[in-house]
């Protein structure tokens, strides 16, 4: 009588013989499972850190990258103000060279002219020098005299008259080429800095591009140990299953409830909140990968579906029961498992504490709060994880005296019955 303990459950279709003579190998294998899914916390929290480093380094690839654009049209930008301003120097070199030439045909013109007014003032100097008896022999009368006398007058007014406005002309010239230089000599210095601002976005943009195939590098480094994190997670949880399997096969549970036949799909079951929002789903999620062997789950998929309400909402059993195990572990910290009337089975998680209905044999009604919503075991976030089982076991780990229960295996999707 020793080595057996006869467990009865109300309402239960299937009495189990829950512990016969544990073997040595029998609490190998328990406390192999416990390690398993020690190391697949820690290897999922190390997912997780590596997915925060992808996503940090992508956020600086962005941001770099950005940059990089905006110094691509900043030199853009310059190297077409640089060629405009070269073609302005160019125009500008034209309009000088012009003033120029219009500067030195204004000279030759003065030139010429003061010749002119030269010739004309020796004119008058020999005229003035020669006698008036002599001067009228050389004309035919006074009159023609008096006449070239006064000719010559009037060319000597208009001669300095135009060589005074050929002198203003030619000042004006000289300003005008004066101005255009100094713009000239603008716009080259305005170049040069420009030149000088493209060859220094150049140099930031290259310093960019470095860090930019650095960041993408260190992307891809994390890629690489998230993969090898993954495919650990994925082979540690194969191995976890063949060992629950195994327990299940060596008869190695507490507990074991096997519903006679599932029930067709309909609304049998309440919402164990009010107000939820679902956060996760049944199976083959986005979260798992959708069951590819990479996912967090292997090739299993989310054995429930996770709600929120906000951290202390009551959570309600989802139909009439009898409490048959809860505890607590490190994966779904409190927990606590109903079995229903029709042998389906369903546990609730992650809650932050339990209720006194929540003990073990107590009959429970629908809606009577077995707990409240909270954050415990592997969680990272106030939320309850409510799954259903038709075949569900339970396992202790005699080296933490921890509970635990079957995960994906026998468990159907909760939302299928709500």
């Amino acid at each position: 009588m020793n080595n057996f303990r006869l467990l009865i459950l109300t309402g239960t279709v299937l009495v189990l013989l829950a512990v016969l003579p544990v073997s040595v190998n029998a609490q190998t294998d328990s406390e192999r499972i416990e390690d398993l899914k020690n190391q697949i916390e820690l290897l999922e929290a190390q997912a997780d850190q590596y997915r925060n480093g992808i996503a940090s380094e992508r956020a600086k690839a962005a941001s770099l990258q950005q940059e990089i654009n905006v110094i691509k049209k900043e030199i853009q930008s310059l190297e077409t103000q640089i060629v405009l301003t070269d073609k302005k120097i160019g125009k500008t070199e034209l309009e000088i060279t012009g003033v120029s030439n219009n500067i030195s045909s204004t000279e030759i013109n003065i030139n010429r002219q003061k010749e002119s007014i030269g010739r004309l003032l020796l004119f008058l100097n020999q005229r003035d020098s020669e006698n008036l008896i002599a001067l009228l022999m050389k004309n035919d009368s006074f009159s023609e005299f008096f006449r070239q006398e006064q000719y010559a007058e009037n060319i000597s007014t208009q001669l300095v008259s135009l060589i005074g406005e050929l002198k203003q002309v030619k000042e004006k010239l000289a300003d005008d080429r004066a101005d255009l230089e100094q713009y000239q000599g603008q716009l080259e210095q305005l170049n040069q800095e420009r030149e000088a601002k493209k060859v220094s976005l150049a140099g930031v943009k290259s310093g960019r591009d470095t860090l930019l195939k650095r960041t993408k590098g260190q992307e891809a480094e994390y890629q690489r140990m998230l993969a090898e994190v993954e495919k650990k997670k994925t082979e540690f949880f194969t191995e976890l299953q063949q060992l629950e399997n195994k327990v299940i096969a060596g008869g190695l549970y507490i507990v074991r409830v096997t519903a006679p036949k599932v029930p067709p799909k309909g609304k049998i079951f309440q919402w164990p909140e009010d107000g939820y929002v679902i956060t996760q789903g049944y199976g083959c999620t986005k979260y798992s990968k959708y069951c590819s062997p990479r996912g967090p789950y292997g090739t299993a998929g989310h054995n429930g579906i996770d709600m929120t309400s906000g951290r202390g909402t009551p959570i309600k059993s989802i139909g009439d029961g009898t409490v048959i195990a809860n505890g607590t572990n490190d994966g779904f910290g409190n927990w606590v498992a109903i079995q229903h009337t029709n042998d389906l089975v369903s546990v609730y998680g992650h809650m932050s504490s339990f209720t006194s209905r929540a003990i073990v044999g107590t009959a429970l009604g629908v809606g009577e709060a077995i707990g409240y919503e909270g954050s415990t075991g592997n969680s990272t976030g106030s939320h309850l994880h409510l799954s259903l089982y038709k075949d569900f076991f339970t396992y202790k780990n005699e080296k933490k005296n921890q509970l635990y229960f079957n995960y994906f295996e026998g468990s159907i999707n909760p939302a299928n019955y709500l």
